[in-house]
């Protein structure tokens, strides 16, 4: 299984990047099989407000319902879109389909947020024409080629005589701090490219955490909850170059691991044996 923290939305300038399904009536989830069952009395909509408060401090909630997608509660923060259930235990990404009235409920509310956006993975917004089920996304690749991305955007730690892995993370995602754990303990070096999972905060992080004195230590502390203290004056560069690589090759959740010898691509979280074995079955020959 993979585990993955994947995106509640993004900008409209980013909005393409993607909320990621696996079927028409399916929703990715970090759990929900276990959401699905859960009554409709499981807590009123103030105590979802406060319980994502405490689990998403720096993701501001413009508008949050728990009203019309069964056991789910929809959540608006500036252009993008997520669902949790009423515990905000769970925080899932997808599109649920409306199988009686055939409606992709995401696609119609992502064209409210965003009027200008075309809904990610070129699915059109409910009620245009030519639309008679939600479609599939562009399968991520299993293999990219990495020399397009730029010196700048990355933080590098680890193990510098270890094998490389570029990781895609964002610093608010639990499974990318729990894979910084494996990541020490596999002893890889790792070129980490931060991409804003959990949209603008996500983003102001990074750049902390790239202007820091010490990147690598700002990252660990960023995983921690911390605040990096950045530079006066620097402006972090190479974020958006690490977002478009990104979108062109489908990565809609985090932490994506890349092996630099090849390119070959791993999605979600890992033990250190886990990646041991993905770094070891690396050609001989080759790099980036």
């Amino acid at each position: 299984m993979n585990y993955l923290c994947h995106r509640p939305g993004l900008k409209a300038r980013a909005a393409t990047i993607a909320l990621a399904m696996t079927s028409a009536a399916t929703v990715l989830t970090l759990g929900v099989a276990a959401v699905v069952g859960m009554p409709a009395s499981a807590a009123s909509q103030r105590d979802v407000a406060a319980a994502l408060k405490l689990r998403l401090p720096n993701t501001p909630v413009d508008q949050l319902t728990c009203d019309g997608i069964g056991p789910l509660c929809e959540v608006v923060s500036g252009g993008t879109l997520f669902y949790v259930d009423k515990t905000a235990r769970f925080l899932l990404v997808g599109r649920p389909y409306d199988m009686e009235t055939r409606r992709d409920v995401t696609a119609a509310r992502l064209r409210e947020i965003n009027p200008d956006l075309i809904a990610a993975g070129g699915v059109r917004a409910a009620g245009e024409p030519g639309q008679n089920e939600a479609a599939e996304p562009n399968a991520a690749p299993e293999k990219v080629d990495l020399s397009s991305l730029p010196a700048e955007g990355a933080v590098r730690w680890g193990n510098p005589a270890g094998p490389k892995l570029v990781v895609f993370s964002d610093f608010q995602c639990g499974y990318c701090r729990r894979l910084a754990g494996e990541l020490t303990k596999a002893g890889v070096a790792v070129e980490e490219r931060p991409i804003s999972i959990f949209g603008a905060p996500s983003r102001a992080l990074a750049e902390k955490v790239l202007c820091a004195r010490d990147p690598a230590k700002a990252l660990h502390q960023a995983y921690a909850g911390g605040e990096p203290a950045a530079r006066k004056g620097c402006a972090a560069s190479g974020l958006d170059a690490n977002e478009a690589f990104a979108r062109r090759h489908g990565f809609a959740g985090t932490p994506v691991l890349v092996r630099a010898s090849d390119g070959a691509v791993l999605h979600g979280y890992r033990d250190a044996a886990a990646i041991r074995r993905f770094v070891e079955a690396a050609p001989t020959e080759g790099g980036r």
